[in-house]
């Protein structure tokens, strides 16, 4: 009996063999066709993910700017700040981070905004909104030099930020002279060059009231130089003519008196050179 029973269960085991044996190749059949499902499942859902990224990205990014165009500053700057957080990759990143510097000029942040067009104009300097970002720029800091009226008169202050503005509005200039915002541009450019050059002149002419006559000429020479077409060049050829006067230099003074009546003739400064034109004259009859 136990040969019997041992031999019935070799049986059974032997069976259950050449039952695996005969269904191994459907088994592998069916790996094969699971695992070409799964890859071929793989690559769709890749493509789909792809497209959702851009899609989540672009109406993120608009939903921020709905918030932006209602002036709901707060919220727009935390949902831009999620676009460009999550979706790195995307072109609405970069747009975000200009978005976000727009929010801030619109607000009147002049040097954070300043600060964010010149970051984004760093960090991607072939962008296509690189033109925009710059004339930005232009315009944070044009704009910071006119809420500065508020404060002390601007002769008696440091010019650091007027003279970063004149620099960016020169270079834009430059590079895109054909731009549709040269016009503004350049009658940005003559608002802060005469600032400069007033500037100049109210040093140059504390210099004179102190008899400092070198201190004097080196500004007013610097002024002249420098800021062309400021609209300023009579008053200050007059004071040049008036410093001369003092250091009796009278050809010196008379040559650049005599330059406001040729070159501004309808200028208000030929009234005072002409008196100083007189005065050398009298002078020279004196000896």
């Amino acid at each position: 009996m136990r040969t019997t029973k041992a031999s019935t269960r070799g049986s059974k085991i032997s069976g259950r063999g050449r039952g695996i044996q005969r269904a191994t190749p459907r088994l592998m059949l069916g790996l094969a066709l699971s695992l070409g499902c799964l890859i071929g499942c793989e690559k769709e859902y890749r493509a789909v993910s792809a497209f959702d990224y851009s899609e989540k990205a672009k109406r993120d990014y608009d939903a921020a700017m709905d918030d932006f165009d209602a002036k709901n500053w707060e919220s727009a700057r935390q949902k831009l700040a999620e676009v460009k957080r999550n979706y790195g990759y995307s072109r609405y990143a970069r747009l975000a981070e200009l978005r976000l510097a727009d929010a801030d000029y619109e607000q009147d942040k002049f040097a954070e905004a300043t600060a964010g067009y010149k970051a984004f104009v760093h960090d991607y300097p072939n962008d296509p909104e690189i033109p925009y970002a710059r004339y930005k720029v232009t315009m944070t800091q044009y704009d910071a030099v006119s809420a500065s009226f508020l404060l002390p008169p601007l002769e008696e202050r440091d010019l650091a930020y007027v003279n970063d503005a004149h620099a960016s509005i020169r270079a834009c200039l430059n590079d895109y002279p054909n731009s549709q915002n040269a016009p503004q541009l350049a009658y940005m450019q003559s608002v802060v060059t005469g600032l400069l050059a007033r500037h100049e002149l109210y040093v140059a002419r504390f210099y004179l009231s102190r008899d400092k006559f070198p201190a004097a000429v080196a500004r007013i020479q610097y002024s002249l130089r420098s800021y062309p077409d400021s609209g300023l060049e009579p008053e200050g050829l007059v004071m040049l003519g008036e410093v001369y006067l003092k250091t009796k230099e009278r050809e010196k003074a008379r040559v650049v008196l005599e330059l406001v009546l040729t070159r501004y003739p309808t200028s208000p400064f030929v009234v005072p050179a002409k008196h100083y034109l007189e005065r050398l004259a009298a002078l020279g009859k004196q000896g």
